[in-house]
């Protein structure tokens, strides 16, 4: 079986909070001869475990290395890569893996109205700038 996972079932293998259910995605799981988790799946993973389930930045990026490491999954492995550099750095999963994903597809500039974000892009080698900075640039 090939399956493409949505967030919760990630979440019910990793937290375990519905005994049930957490049976059932840690079966489905181990089964799967390939398991696709797309970025957004990863990016709501981060979020949910963070927001609700106030896990540490530090152990979501854990959990999430862990998870992407078998040898049954495929995903956008730069994308989860930058996303845990984020994070491991103090910010957000979703803005690197946006970031990297986007510059893979094209983009040049990462933009965000979040000033860590970007600093912490840039950090990382990438381009990135406030949306009222590319505006001033553009105008001169």
């Amino acid at each position: 079986m090939r399956l493409v996972v949505d967030t919760n079932i990630l979440i019910r293998a990793a937290i375990g909070d519905d005994p049930e259910q957490a049976a059932m995605a840690t079966s489905l799981l181990e089964t799967a001869e390939m398991i696709v988790i797309p970025v957004p799946a990863l990016c709501e993973f981060a979020w949910v475990a963070s927001r609700v389930y106030k896990i540490p930045a530090p152990d979501i990026a854990s959990v999430i290395s862990d998870i992407v490491s078998s040898e049954t999954v495929v995903t956008d492995t730069p994308a989860v890569e930058a996303g845990l550099d984020m994070l491991r750095a103090g910010g957000n999963f979703g803005d690197g893996a946006i970031a990297m994903q986007g510059t893979s597809l094209g983009g040049t500039v990462f933009a965000s109205f979040d000033r860590k974000a970007v600093r912490l892009w840039r950090n990382r080698g990438g381009q990135a700038s406030d949306p009222s900075d590319l505006l001033t640039a553009s105008n001169t």
